[in-house]
């Protein structure tokens, strides 16, 4: 994660620019050839060949579940406390200190799970040069796993960011164990790789470990920069950072925790980017979705799944950007609660981005740690939502294309326009949340839904299914109007979504034909009046959103209105929780 939330992204982005490097990444290459051949598609599948084929969805989210151990995350994310300090411009001489013994560790783990998983999982280094904290040339760890069908195209990304640092951005000696940050993220793709190279699916599915993370996300940028220069397709993102620990700070990024020494083990955090129509806020909804249809089920300990509203916390980034930037879909997967926003400094006593980010506590000085900060219970929750999620995506079949038409009675024809080959197909219907209020499932490629919500709104999206009943990722958004014909109106100002909110809520306007005016904006103001904010709006024809953020711990009633040349067109009510 990204240091000071009190400053600018973009100025922090540029300062970190001019603190590390004055050119881009560059000689970007992938050392393994056959990790290359597989991401181009050009290889043969049946050389990949499993000797015992586990391919079965329902098969596939049991054995994540029964699988994946708190043990193991544990002891890989005590190896990798071990190395000290794993800041990007660290040691990369020695075999017990640095980020180049940390990452060599990493890539022969994975080289032991591939001997013992037929060979299959093709390991390496994506190597790119530039200036990070005055070394010039660094590796990502990269681990693929052929498909089982080149026609599946689109791999799936497992990610999260290697490095550690502490209050100083180069520091390269200090005691920089980065236990959570990101060390937990890293535990969860090691052990989703050792378990997940033992499956077959149609699609490729990648695992990595980026470096440059804290210094400006440099690793997640080469790799999505390579995706695009060799043509590489991408189908998601899941990126982990912060994912293990359950212990709220005296600082926490927005939003987060409620306070201080309070715990959550029982809830995590999708970011992603944007409102309405957003291909990165479908993925967090699909993951949430897969979670509840697979996993919950047989789980011991059910966990809650928040769809967040900002792509990531008040004024922070992470490695998922870079590839929502260069087109690719996108999210970020993080805990509950956060011990710190990383704002180091005076007064500051929280672990995130200082020497106390470690595993745990020796409180009865016996030279053991006996409180830890890493719950590896909730750690591995984290890590089977991720991996049935990223299997889901691997194994599902193609996205649709549709039409969507309401019908009197509140209900919908839906028409599929595209992959008609499958029989059946998932409809979303969302009005007021971020998240789906129901998921119909129809027989394609026309078919008509009940009993809709009786609102002004409605957005649409559909998802294909196949004979063994998994989802495609679901397609893009249509949105509906209820307002009767009879009624037309050129400008509608929407709720916004999500009502009530967290941190951050969309503001839609709708606008069915053009219009000619000098400035358009939406203006929020509490109950007696005074204005709290002014989002300017460039209106278009369709869908128009604007993001309005108060801030974590805010609480209330403020009022919303459409103001076009000085005239107020429509007001609305959001609250505040």
């Amino acid at each position: 994660m990204n240091p000071n939330p009190s400053i600018g992204w973009g100025v922090l982005m540029l300062g970190l620019i001019l603190q590390t490097t004055a050119f881009a990444q560059a000689n970007i290459r992938l050392t393994n050839a056959a990790a290359r051949n597989v991401l181009s598609y050009n290889y043969i599948p049946a050389n990949y060949q499993a000797v015992q084929v586990i391919d079965h969805p329902d098969s596939i989210a049991q054995l994540l579940q029964a699988q994946i151990s708190a043990d193991s995350l544990r002891f890989f994310l005590e190896r990798l406390t071990s190395f000290g300090n794993r800041n990007s411009g660290s040691d990369t001489s020695t075999a017990t200190f640095g980020i180049g013994a940390a990452r060599r560790w990493a890539h022969d783990l994975l080289l032991g799970f591939s001997r013992a998983h037929d060979d299959r999982l093709q390991v390496g280094y994506l190597e790119f040069d530039l200036q990070i904290c005055s070394t010039p040339r660094h590796r990502n760890v990269v681990a693929v796993l052929p498909g089982t069908d080149l026609t599946a195209q689109g791999f799936v990304l497992i990610e999260a960011h290697m490095d550690s640092r502490c209050a100083v951005l180069c520091d390269t000696s200090c005691s920089a164990q980065g236990a959570d940050d990101n060390g937990s993220g890293c535990a969860l793709v090691l052990e989703l790789a050792r378990v997940m190279s033992a499956f077959s699916y149609h699609r490729n599915v990648v695992f990595m470990l980026t470096i440059g993370e804290e210094q400006g996300l440099y690793g997640a940028k080469a790799m999505s920069d390579y995706a695009t220069l060799e043509s590489m397709p991408i189908k998601a993102v899941l990126n982990n950072d912060v994912v293990g620990g359950i212990i709220c700070g005296q600082t926490s990024s927005a939003p987060s925790c409620p306070g201080a020494g309070q715990i959550d083990s029982l809830n995590l955090r999708l970011f992603s980017f944007g409102g309405f129509n957003s291909t990165h806020k479908q993925l967090a909804r699909y993951n949430k979705l897969q979670y509840k249809e697979m996993l919950l089920p047989h789980v011991a300990v059910p966990m809650t799944m928040h769809i967040m509203t900002p792509e990531d916390r008040s004024g922070r980034g992470g490695d998922h950007i870079p590839f929502r930037q260069a087109q690719f879909t996108a999210m970020r997967f993080t805990s509950a609660n956060e011990h710190g926003n990383a704002a180091v400094g005076p007064g500051y006593n929280d672990h995130q981005h200082t020497s106390a980010d470690s595993l745990g506590a020796d409180t009865d000085l016996n030279g053991n740690i006996d409180s830890l900060w890493i719950d590896f219970n909730y750690l591995a929750r984290n890590t089977a939502i991720n991996g049935n999620a990223a299997s889901m995506i691997a194994l599902g079949p193609e996205t649709p294309e549709f039409t969507a038409a309401l019908l009197p009675g509140n209900a919908a024809e839906i028409t599929l326009t595209t992959q008609l080959q499958y029989g059946h197909y998932r409809v979303g219907i969302r009005t007021a949340s971020n998240d789906w209020d129901s998921v119909y499932t129809i027989a394609g490629p026309i078919d008509t839904i009940y009993g809709l919500p009786g609102v002004q709104t409605i957005i649409f999206s559909v998802a294909s299914i196949d004979a063994q009943g998994v989802e495609s990722l679901f397609s893009y958004e249509l949105y509906q109007t209820t307002t009767a014909a009879s009624e037309p109106t050129v400008v509608q100002l929407l709720s916004n979504r999500p009502n009530p909110f967290d941190e951050a809520t969309q503001i839609t306007v709708v606008l069915t034909t053009p219009i000619a005016y000098q400035a358009a904006y939406i203006q929020i103001t509490d109950l007696v009046g005074k204005e709290i904010d002014r989002l300017q709006l460039d209106l278009k024809v369709g869908v128009n959103e604007a993001a309005f953020q108060h801030g974590y711990h805010a609480s209330g009633v403020y009022l919303y209105s459409l103001v076009i040349d000085d005239k107020v067109y429509a007001t609305g009510k959001m609250v505040m929780q």
